[in-house]
């Protein structure tokens, strides 16, 4: 039966990289067997230019009937000026919501070949393989109250952290299921020392402790987790966290792996539907140009090929793919070091359906 794949490339070098997982794609239903029908729409400021919205009802839509969905970038300079709930962003915030994807998997691998491109040491880097799940439909991102507003003749700004018992809970679980499947090891990161809400967080990690007496789980706060990933990065294998820390701890991990440009991940409903995007975002000082690095989108299509698709041979062999090119001594300008050739945006994704055919 073929499974539907709606391609969103939105903003900066958004369309760059989406645009190279369509080739592997394409390349995937022609010579590998895979059933699949690829369709595109607008998101972000791509949409607002064309609709004045930054999800419309039909991108909405299309999401929905999707079997998963791959997400380029959204954001750019030139939409700053527009009040806070017609930025781009409230694109992809509107889709995750609105799909209830809760569970974000962004994983931060460290492949040999780049131990030298990390802004770490090697030998503190080398062998890195860590899981971060966070949360992505709750915290600080969605909650209400919001705003902007004068207060006793001061304009004041206010955001509200809040999660309930079950929103805790699904993520949890999620996290306490990928550690079975891994390390055995999870840490969860909170600042129960001065939020009452992630005194909460941490009683529900501690209650679902008990379901799962295989995972090891520790806890941390925020700040010593920041440091952590510096100091030691390799002593974590999954850790949870809520939405703000997520965001702020992930893509501190990115730089540990030598490029922001090699993160894929994934964002999942309850039903292990998706969307997966890479996290570097759109990049618009290089969009155009032929310099974005297209391998975290494809690994990112190699997550969705695994979890949301159920096609584990592809997702296996792209990921092959992908460390050969690597060994293979091919870098973007964000992987290379000195001395290393440099290749643009379409060669990479040339060279990575070079590979796919070599298998």
């Amino acid at each position: 039966m073929t499974q539907e794949v709606l391609l969103l490339p939105g903003d900066g070098i958004g369309p760059e990289v989406t645009a190279q997982a369509a080739r592997v794609l394409d390349w995937m239903i022609d010579n590998a067997g895979v059933d699949l029908h690829l369709s595109e729409a607008l998101v972000g400021g791509a949409a607002i230019e064309a609709t004045g919205e930054p999800l419309p009802e039909g991108t909405l839509e299309a999401a929905r009937q999707a079997d998963a969905i791959l997400l380029g970038a959204v954001g750019g300079p030139q939409w700053d000026a527009l009040p806070m709930a017609q930025r781009p962003e409230k694109g992809l915030l509107g889709l995750r919501s609105e799909l209830d994807l809760f569970a974000n998997l962004r994983p931060a691998i460290l492949y040999p070949e780049l131990a030298e491109a990390s802004s770490l040491k090697a030998e503190v880097v080398s062998g890195l393989d860590i899981l971060i799940v966070r949360e992505l439909t709750g915290g600080i991102y969605f909650g209400q109250p919001r705003g902007i507003e004068e207060r006793d003749g001061v304009r004041t700004g206010f955001n509200t952290y809040v999660y309930s018992e079950p929103e805790i809970e699904r993520v949890g679980r999620v996290a306490f299921e990928t550690a079975m499947k891994r390390g055995k090891t999870l840490c969860s990161v909170d600042k129960a020392n001065v939020l009452e809400v992630t005194v909460l967080w941490r009683e529900v990690m501690n209650r679902l402790s008990a379901e799962y007496p295989e995972v090891e789980l520790t806890h941390m706060y925020v700040d010593n987790a920041a440091m952590q990933l510096v100091r030691n990065p390799k002593q974590f294998d999954v850790m949870v966290t809520g939405n703000m820390f997520g965001d702020i701890l992930s893509d501190c991990a990115a730089m540990l792996t030598g490029s922001i440009g090699m993160l894929p991940s994934a964002s999942l409903d309850v039903n292990g539907k998706g969307m997966y995007e890479p996290v570097h975002g759109s990049a618009p000082d290089i969009a155009g140009q032929d310099k974005a690095n297209p391998l975290a989108t494809l690994l990112s299509v190699a997550m969705m090929l695994r979890h949301s698709l159920g096609l584990t041979a592809p997702a296996d062999r792209l990921e092959r793919a992908v460390q050969s090119v690597l060994a293979d001594g091919h870098r973007t300008g964000d992987i290379a070091t000195a001395g290393e050739s440099v290749l643009g945006t379409q060669a990479m994704g040339d060279a990575v359906i070079a590979a796919l055919a070599a298998q």
